[in-house]
Parts: structure tokens; sequence; C-alpha cells
């Protein structure tokens, strides 16, 4: 058995899984969703013909009005419950943590990984021709 490939398949799958936080991104507005279930997890729903959230394929009976059947319990993306009492809750949504550093931080914990991956194979390469 190649020992490169062991380790080689490690930094691959690391590398993999640090690139999905970035890859990874909330419904800009910029087209439709997909589906009304994909609107209503967003806190859209009754989206009027003309708006950037609204496509023909989420409106089923034609009527201009698309997902316009919420489940029980739909809280609109609106709804500030939060700013009513006066508190902030401690999700990172409503905290409004994070950012724009996600791809960087991703970025270097691969870089991080790969060389960490090549310094392990350089060393096996090493041994193996002494």
């Amino acid at each position: 058995m190649n020992l490169l490939r062991k380790p080689g398949a490690v930094v691959v799958a690391a590398l993999a899984l640090a690139v999905l936080p970035g890859a990874a991104s909330a419904h800009d507005g910029d087209h439709p969703f997909e589906n009304c279930t994909e609107a209503y997890a967003a806190g859209h729903a009754n989206i009027p013909k003309g708006d950037e959230h609204y496509g023909s394929h989420l409106d089923r009976d034609g009527d201009g009005i698309a997902c316009d059947r919420p489940p029980a319990g739909f809280r609109a993306h609106d709804d500030k419950a939060a700013a009513d009492t006066g508190t902030k809750g401690t999700h990172l949504a409503e905290t409004g943590g994070g950012g724009d550093t996600t791809v960087y931080v991703a970025a270097a914990g691969s870089a991080v990984l790969l060389t960490g991956g090549a310094l392990v194979a350089s060393a096996r390469r090493r041994r193996a021709t002494r």
C-alpha cells in the first residue's frame, strides 16, 4: 500500500471540510427561491409579483402572490421580537456576529493543513529512502 495515499486522502478530506463554510451562503435576494419551503425558512411569504424573490414556479394558483400558504408558526424575516423586549438573543444570527472573514479563516486553515500534509509526506519519503 502506498503510504502517501492515506495522508493524501486525509488532507483532501480536510480541505473539503474547511471550504464548506465558505461555500455556504444565505439567500441574497438576487433570484427567486427554489421552492416555498426555502422561502418560508428564510422568513418570506406572500411574495408579490415584481418582488425580487418572486418566481412563477412559486405561484401555483397564478394569482400574483407566491408562497401564500405559510406553515403554522411561520415568522416573517422582519419580525423583531427581540427588539420589542429590549434584549438581544445569543444566537449568531441575532447578535450580528460572524461576517465576511469565514472565507479567510477557511483558506488559512486549508493552507495549514496542506503544509502539514506536505511536511508529513516529505518526512515519510526521507525515511523510506534511508
